[in-house]
């Protein structure tokens, strides 16, 4: 075997090799040319890896020796030129670690951290003083410090809630002057200074302005604006941010609907209340404490007293009821007169312990429905060639609707080890004497159930002359 060290001496030589081994495999004949004299060097070096072979020679013993100098320059100045790199990089984060930019970055971090709002400004003026440059992190930091002691989230003492406010805006002058662009937290903590100062027209502008430099508001960058509106009793203002944040794809929780209800109430909005309501009932389901007094509020107003239909069409409430889900049929307020506000308990029936009623079961609204059967198709469609798909939902707009669904692989093979069609058709009986309708449900079942069963094949075949079968194309999931 041929050895060579590339990081030993500058000579190294390699193993002698049997000339009887050459010899055996075919070199017979340029060994007489080496013995003959005619070529006893090569005319340029032969690089094996790392070695220059400079020179072959056969002495008497018939053994093959080589001298072989390592490439050790090469590697020695790659190897510094790595360690070099390694320093500098090393060198620039030491450097950028010590830097007054970083160290402020740190100290304000902890600032923010523990709302030192003083400290922070110290900081600040410190570092202006010195010719720091402060980046975009620096600004947000001294801004949410000054926006939280402004707004009350931090300290109750005066003196450092008008200290938040007043520097805050200085900061923000100064960084528009700096040419720092703002991204969403500068917005929002800008928008809840505003507030603080009373204003939130500004802090409404303020989100326009993020929506117009493409920067998407989230809810908190809403809230100051909204929260504002409506401590100050503007519904119509509250309601136009409202609107803004459904342009934008910004879903209101709790808070922000829990105030739009107080606001409501308190100018006498009916309409509103009645709409607020039905939106914490669809998104929020269980209020808080503070919202609860809310509801309770209104319902034990003279407002809420007098409004609502002296008359009403029993059979288009019942409609709209099922129409909406169960639970509720949204065409307004029925009725007039007090209501009977008390906090009550459900029994484990789900019986009112107060009125008696028993709860009923509510279904999803038809726009969950709608956008359910979207997502649903969207899946389908990833899962399954789209054209089978597709087909089922053309079958399915001639023959339906449909008031129930059997999976009928499923209830035939119910304690059963071979498909028992008497019990699909039992099920399939009971539910159609259980619809309004009368109507026989549809039936899913693979197309290969059906061609395996010839026994069962007439009945099979009688559903599908009916068009309440469906049989699923091979290759597709009968579950979708």
């Amino acid at each position: 075997m041929l050895k060579v060290n590339p990081f030993g001496p500058s000579l190294s030589m390699f193993n002698k090799i049997p000339f009887s081994l050459l010899y055996r495999r075919g070199f017979r004949r340029a060994f007489r040319i080496f013995q003959a004299g005619h070529c006893n060097s090569f005319a340029k070096p032969v690089s094996i890896a790392n070695v220059n072979v400079n020179f072959f020679a056969v002495d008497k013993t018939r053994n093959l020796s080589a001298v072989a100098t390592a490439k050790k320059s090469g590697l020695n100045a790659s190897t510094s030129s790595n360690r070099t790199n390694e320093m500098t990089n090393k060198a620039k984060k030491k450097a950028r670690m010590e830097s007054p930019e970083f160290l402020l970055k740190i100290k304000l971090d902890m600032c923010s951290k523990h709302g030192k709002l003083e400290e922070a400004l110290r900081l600040y003026d410190e570092s202006i003083s010195n010719g720091v440059s402060l980046n975009l992190h620096h600004y947000n930091m001294l801004l949410y410090l000054c926006a939280r002691e402004a707004s009350g989230d931090g300290s109750q003492l005066n003196e450092l809630k008008e200290l938040g406010l007043k520097r805050g805006f200085e900061i923000f002058q100064k960084m528009v002057g700096d040419e720092v662009s703002p991204n969403e937290t500068t917005f929002t903590s800008m928008a809840r200074l505003a507030v603080a100062r009373e204003d939130p027209d500004m802090a409404f502008e303020l989100v326009k302005q993020m929506k117009s430099l493409g920067i998407p508001p989230r809810l908190r960058s809403y809230g100051p604006a909204l929260l504002g509106f409506c401590e100050k009793g503007n519904a119509e203002k509250a309601y136009e941010v409202d609107a803004h944040m459904f342009e934008s794809g910004v879903t209101p929780e709790e808070p922000e609907l829990s105030a739009l209800l107080k606001v409501s109430s308190n100018t006498k909005k009916a309409d509103k209340v009645y709409e607020m309501l039905q939106r914490l009932r669809a998104s929020v389901r269980q209020v808080s404490e503070s919202t609860l007094q809310v509801v309770e509020d209104w319902f034990k107003s003279k407002d809420a007293a007098s409004v609502g239909a002296e008359k009403w069409d029993v059979k288009q409430i019942k409609e709209a009821v099922i129409g909406g889900g169960g639970g509720w049929h949204g065409l307004g307020w029925l009725g007039s007169g007090r209501w009977r506000v008390v906090r009550t308990e459900m029994t484990e029936n789900g019986v009112c312990r107060s009125c008696g009623e028993k709860l009923v079961c509510i279904d999803i609204d038809p726009k969950e429905t709608e956008n359910f059967a979207a997502k649903l198709t969207e899946l389908a469609c990833s899962k399954e060639v789209r054209a089978d798909f597709v087909q089922f939902q053309e079958w399915l707009q001639q023959h339906g609707p449909f008031d129930a669904v059997v999976d009928g692989a499923n209830v035939a093979l119910i304690n059963s080890e071979a498909f028992n069609l008497n019990q699909l058709k039992n099920v399939v009986n009971k539910l159609q004497q259980m619809s309004p309708t009368k109507r026989s449900p549809l039936i899913i079942l693979h197309r290969s159930r059906i061609a395996r069963d010839p026994n069962n094949r007439k009945w099979l075949e009688r559903w599908q002359r009916a068009g309440v079968l469906y049989a699923t194309p091979y290759g597709s999931n009968d579950d979708w």
